[in-house]
């Protein structure tokens, strides 16, 4: 493993490993690495690594702007902590999946966006790709480069920055990130519509999303993941100031009803965006992304004994046995959806990936965009 402590080292490695055409893993905090296919040479051993671990810190924050610039390797804690202090935060509630995939390191800013780990803030500021305004990387042409900007209005070029949201690390190594940063609302408050199927309770949760109260969470559990919650439970989560609440309160109950109650006690949205509810659960935990109008149709179909449904139904958990894999797929694949493997066996993570194979013309641009950054296919190859 190289540790490094700069900019110029990354380049340098990089030009290394160019002229030795031997690609590598990169590793900073290391709670993701489970996820995707492993990364091994053509004689199934570990690949070396590049550890950016060293490459942390706030670099620049301006509260009264609402940005925020980091270095790759900075633990979400600290960010999140320093925000706070500031009435701010970041508007995609990175999520921490340490706990669902049992790792010990420390969960960073880059892993997030590389991941794009977002949890339920991502319903009114959207994910990671949104809130990530620019970068700096090291490409697979040992050359440091710059995408983006540190303003919010900045739409000159190409809009790299998505691009490196999602991409598991295999077009750059990231060296800083610039964010967009939100206002924290004061207050917040959580409904929950108990003992409803998911038919009338992912109904409920896209009556509320299309509404004008601007949820910052909405979730259904099903009673076998939430005792006592009957057949299920619709979750809402609303926030803002004190009477501004107290008002979008009384507008939800006018949209559903008063049998609606107001929970006590800790936020419950954090632990589902971690995935924290699968962490004790055996088999394989998947992410299937739909259109919400066709979660109840697609978690009948889907059949798991342990599911929940997130972002209103656009996001379903779901524990299943290995020999589950194609079948799961195909039902994505048939609500036009995507099912995403994230926790798994070294043997069923290469056998599945981490997602399906791609049509045709998708796959080409993606190697297309793929050569681009990394022509010798240098970083992390093959972990999507």
């Amino acid at each position: 493993m190289s540790a490094i402590s700069s900019t110029a080292e990354i380049v340098e490695f990089v030009h290394a490993a160019r002229a030795d055409r031997s690609p590598f893993e990169i590793v900073a905090g290391g709670t993701r690495r489970s996820v995707g296919k492993p990364l091994l040479d053509a004689q199934g051993s570990a690949l070396p690594q590049l550890d950016v671990s060293r490459l942390s810190g706030i670099l620049k924050y301006e509260p009264e702007e609402l940005i925020l610039t980091a270095a790759p390797a900075t633990p979400l804690a600290e960010i999140v902590s320093v925000l706070a202090a500031k009435g701010q935060r970041l508007g995609f509630d990175p999520a921490d999946w340490s706990q669902l995939l049992g790792s010990n390191g420390v969960a960073t800013l880059a892993g997030a966006v590389s991941c794009d780990a977002s949890g339920s803030g991502r319903l009114r500021h959207g994910g990671a790709r949104d809130s990530l305004l620019g970068f700096y990387g090291v490409n697979g042409h040992a050359a440091s480069f710059r995408a983006g900007g540190k303003v919010v209005k900045n739409v000159t070029g190409f809009d790299l920055p998505k691009l490196v949201c999602g991409a598991y690390g295999t077009l750059c190594v990231l060296t800083e990130l610039t964010f967009r940063v939100y206002p924290r609302p004061s207050h917040f408050a959580v409904l929950a519509l108990h003992d409803v199927t998911p038919e009338i309770g992912f109904a409920a949760l896209r009556k509320i999303a299309q509404s004008a109260l601007e949820p910052a969470g909405l979730a259904y559990l099903p009673g076998a993941i939430a005792p006592g919650a009957g057949q299920g439970s619709a979750l809402i989560r609303l926030e803002g100031a004190s009477q501004p609440l107290e008002e979008k309160i009384a507008m939800a109950h006018g949209l559903l009803g008063n049998a609606m109650t107001r929970l006590d006690g800790e936020d419950p949205f954090p632990s589902i965006g971690n995935g924290e509810k699968f962490a004790r659960i055996p088999g394989d935990i998947w992410r299937v992304m739909i259109a919400p109008s066709d979660a109840p149709r697609v978690a009948r179909e889907l059949n798991a004994q342990a599911w929940l449904g997130d972002l209103a139904g656009g996001l379903l958990w779901l524990a299943a046995p290995s020999s589950d894999a194609a079948r799961i797929r195909k039902i994505a694949a048939s609500a036009q959806g995507q099912a995403m493997l994230l926790r798994a066996s070294a043997e069923s993570r290469a056998a599945h990936g981490l997602y399906a194979p791609q049509p045709a013309a998708l796959a080409a641009l993606n190697r297309s965009v793929k050569a681009a950054f990394d022509p010798l296919s240098l970083f992390n190859p093959g972990r999507l």
